[in-house]
């Protein structure tokens, strides 16, 4: 999925600078990494806020055009404001085709409801995480990372080992010898009548 960014290249920077901008419904912003000096951009805050909306834009390869010149960055921080549902400053890193990189990305649980442990005996899904941080090259990072529930008995438990990963991704967790729990189906007690 190819999800672009539009943005300006600005000149005036400073706490006054921005806070003009964001009066101007604009989002102030930087781009870094790579062998380029960061270059500090302006976005439109409702395009932005939008975008953001989308699960697939916090963790995707993006399509950056600054000026009308494309290239590839990753959404790295966002700052929003106090108690308004606006967006203060976004980072973006620069991603070169050749280098690992290392990304949060979500986990979608996917037949919990056919799961032994949930139609047979009655238990609950426990979602123990919600995203796993992963190493690859850009072109091999995935939008998600699917969970499969369906073989899953209560008190049994997911782990990190036992995912599907795509071509090309690693788990930093397992890569320091920690196989977490995903998902886990927690067992109801027996309901007798309440006395």
């Amino acid at each position: 999925m190819k999800i672009e960014v539009i943005a300006q290249s600005r000149a005036k920077q400073g706490s006054g600078a921005s806070r003009r901008l964001r009066h101007a419904g604009k989002v102030p912003g930087i781009v870094y990494g790579g062998n380029v000096a960061p270059l500090v951009i302006e976005l439109d805050h409702n395009n932005l806020f939008h975008a953001m909306r989308n699960e697939a834009f916090h963790s995707s390869i993006l399509d950056l055009v600054v000026d009308g010149k494309a290239e590839k960055v990753l959404l790295r921080a966002t700052q929003w404001h106090a108690y308004k549902q606006q967006i203060q400053h976004v980072d973006f890193q620069r991603v070169a085709a050749d280098q690992k990189l290392h990304m949060k990305v979500p986990l979608h649980f996917v037949n919990g409801e056919i799961a032994p442990g949930v139609k047979l005996g009655g238990g609950i899904v426990n979602h123990i995480l919600t995203e796993v941080e992963v190493s690859c090259l850009p072109g091999d990072l995935p939008e998600f990372i699917e969970v499969d529930l369906s073989k899953l008995a209560a008190g049994a438990a997911v782990h990190l080992s036992e995912l599907k990963l795509p071509k090309g991704v690693e788990l930093v967790s397992l890569g320091r010898g920690e196989d977490l729990a995903v998902a886990a189906i927690a067992a109801v007690r027996g309901g007798g009548s309440a006395e």
